[in-house]
């Protein structure tokens, strides 16, 4: 069985690593980039089009406050990556605002911002591998008829990949995502020289339609209500911003200056593009719909259920290159691509924070384990399952999981910019230095600003998203939160259980007794084994204890019993409903019930097995003894394995593969960080 599974898992995810070689898989800034930075890059090869489809619900006439709205994302943009400055040289550890908030604001301010942000991974692979799907679909007409198994096809893709190691997947994901940042900035500086210097007249394909608004000449108070949802739909463009910090110890060394340089080149990357993409696509009166076939017109006719309506960038590309061009194919495949590799900053944040929560145990403690490659593996599998739902449920459908999407986030940046307030606020009571105290001012005039601006757009969107799917994330929260708390108060009272006594001595520890009981089904060499050890224990009592199911083969031990002269006593169980299992429970009990401080040793040989089909012949009745017997107090269960011919060869079979794996190891990878609490429970 081990080597049946142990093989393809070699060829998927490669070797398995030393720990000490955890060092080789820190990132370099040109690697890091697109690792933590892939999500808000590609974001905009979606956000302007959600600005668009918002604004589209007035009409045309509303198009001219997209500019707005880009600059408003790009003032958010700036202060959120200064803010997040702050925080990776405040806490290099890797928490990020997880550990700002549980640090600053206590507990449960933390554990509500763990659960926004796991939300918002999720979310953000299920909106990151829709969008790419669509964008491919548009180009590939089997994925759009088969988007669901298209976009699990690619969760799977994704999830082996990342399960080789960060570093190794962050290169085979470099390269795509510099080719789609080269190719919009190449279609901006070549779309705007065309415009401004050249004089062209371009035009997007949608150019010629009209729009039928949903609702003609907003004013007042619903055009304030419509421009404030598109700018919060804007705001995805904002989403992964955060990971970063989250992921400041995969950096090489300096960690927080490294950190802090990636995430300036991220924002000012991102804030560029989305605004060539916005000013390009008014330019060349781009025109989107939230419902295409109904409310976009040609020539007075709507145009129909048949028609496809492509991605902003991919029109804007069009009117820019010519559609078909080169530059057009390129720059469709790159974002298509790099939309897919967008999950990849969930990939990395949400198993690094898995494994923190893990370690102050509010998550199983197998998500704090290395995998071979020295990710954390079930905490990537994790996140795929969760993803995976989510995009059988919403059909691939990335309009209907955008409106989900940046609640969570923007929940964990307003608490952690206010988090970081008091973390200022903390120091300057107590330093002294002119200098240091001008630094953490500035610091906290910039977090205080931030937290001040993210907690505004919060209320935007829960204003503007609530009742269009926001509320399902919120729930997501809660259920998080919930399941969290209540893992914590479970290992919280089992150490409490399980803690020695401040004192202890052997009174409190030893039982007045040990009554020990070898199981016996029939008299061969396992059964021999075990009454061997058993003699060796120097139990008070000792008796071999056999449930009769067929008389004639209890009569027949009965009397092989009596003729090898065996000096242990045998007991026999009547059992008229020929149960094993429920007979010996009841005996064991009733001895506990006798003499409630004795313990009973109960002995059950077994075979060793090499296959895994002689798993399903043999050993069954004493799984099914066995636990049943853990949950009875005062009773220890040991097995006498006996090994067949087959385990002898597995055992050569495994000693020849032990340099290269050991299958069935439990890892537990030392974290990065050192932090307090965070015992196994």
């Amino acid at each position: 069985m081990s080597k049946l599974t142990d093989v393809p898992k070699r060829i998927l995810i490669g070797r398995a690593l030393r720990s000490d070689r955890l060092g080789e898989t820190l990132l370099p800034k040109r690697i890091a980039l697109p690792v933590f930075a892939s999500d808000p890059l590609s974001s905009v090869a979606y956000a302007p089009g959600e600005v668009l489809l918002v604004l589209s619900i007035a009409g045309v006439s509303a198009y001219h406050f997209s500019p707005w709205i880009a600059l408003a994302v790009v003032v958010l943009m700036f202060t959120v990556v200064a803010s997040y400055r702050q925080n990776v040289h405040a806490y290099p550890s890797g928490g990020g605002d997880y550990e700002v908030a549980n640090t600053n604001l206590g507990p449960k301010a933390g554990l509500t911002v763990a659960s926004a942000l796991l939300v918002d991974y999720v979310l953000t692979v299920a909106v990151s591998i829709s969008s790419g799907i669509e964008n491919l679909g548009s180009a590939v007409p089997f994925v759009v008829e088969h988007k669901v198994f298209c976009a699990s096809a690619v969760i799977v893709l994704l999830t082996l990949m990342n399960l080789r190691g960060v570093r190794e997947s962050g290169k085979l994901f470099a390269i795509p995502t510099y080719v789609f940042v080269a190719g919009v900035f190449l279609m901006i500086v070549w779309g705007a020289f065309r415009g401004l210097v050249l004089g062209d007249t371009m035009r997007a394909p949608t150019a010629d339609l009209e729009i039928n608004p949903e609702h003609q000449g907003l004013a007042g108070f619903a055009l304030v209500f419509l421009l404030l949802r598109a700018f919060s739909s804007g705001c995805a463009a904002l989403t992964g911003v955060e990971a970063i910090s989250n992921g400041v110890p995969a950096f090489r060394k300096p960690k927080s200056r490294n950190a802090a340089t990636t995430l300036s080149m991220m924002g000012l990357l991102a804030v560029t593009m989305f605004c060539g993409i916005i000013f390009l696509a008014t330019a060349t009166k781009v025109r989107m719909a939230e419902n295409p076939a109904a409310d976009l017109v040609r020539d007075g006719v709507a145009v129909g259920s048949d028609y496809v309506q492509n991605p902003v960038i991919s029109q804007v590309a069009a009117a820019v290159f010519g559609e078909g061009t080169f530059p057009f194919v390129v720059l469709a495949a790159a974002t298509a691509l790099v939309l897919f590799l967008a999950a990849n900053t969930a990939y990395n944040g949400f198993p690094l924070l898995g494994s923190i929560l893990a370690q102050d145990r509010y998550l199983p403690r197998q998500l704090h384990t290395r995998g071979d490659r020295l990710a954390f593996s079930n905490g990537i599998v994790l996140l795929a399952g969760a993803a995976m739902l989510l995009v059988i449920i919403y059909g691939a459908d990335s309009t209907r999981l955008i409106q989900l999407y940046i609640v969570g986030v923007f929940v964990s940046f307003t608490l952690s910019q206010t988090g970081m307030v008091r973390h200022w606020n903390r120091h300057l009571a107590t330093e002294k230095d002119p200098a240091r105290r001008r630094h953490m001012v500035r610091s906290r005039a910039i977090n205080a600003f931030g937290a001040f601006f993210t907690g505004l757009v919060l209320v935007v969107v829960l204003l503007t998203k609530f009742t269009h799917g926001a509320w399902v994330a919120l729930l997501g929260m809660v259920i998080f939160y919930a399941t969290m708390t209540a893992i914590r108060r479970h290992y919280d009272r089992v150490a409490e259980e399980i803690a020695a006594p401040a004192e202890p001595t052997d009174d409190s520890l030893r039982p007045s007794r040990v009554h020990s009981v070898v199981l016996v089904s029939k008299l061969h060499r396992p059964t021999l084994r075990a009454l061997a050890y058993a003699k060796l224990m120097r139990s008070d009592s000792l008796e071999a204890l056999s449930v009769n199911v067929d008389p004639a083969e209890t009569k027949a031990l009965q009397e092989e019993w009596q003729r090898r002269g065996i000096a242990v006593p045998l007991k026999v169980l009547d059992s008229p409903y020929r149960e094993i299992t429920r007979p010996i429970v009841e005996y064991v009990k009733s001895l506990r019930r006798e003499s409630p401080r004795d313990v009973v040793s109960v002995i059950i040989p077994e075979y060793v097995v090499g296959h895994w089909y002689e798993h399903l012949l043999h050993n069954q009745s004493a799984l099914r003894l066995k636990g049943r017997l853990l949950f009875s107090p005062g009773v220890m269960v040991t097995s006498v394995p006996y090994q067949l011919e087959s385990s002898e060869v597995a055992r050569k079979r495994a000693r020849r593969r032990q340099e290269w794996s050991a299958p069935g190891a439990v890892r537990r990878g030392p974290a990065e960080h050192a932090r307090k609490g965070g015992g196994e429970g």
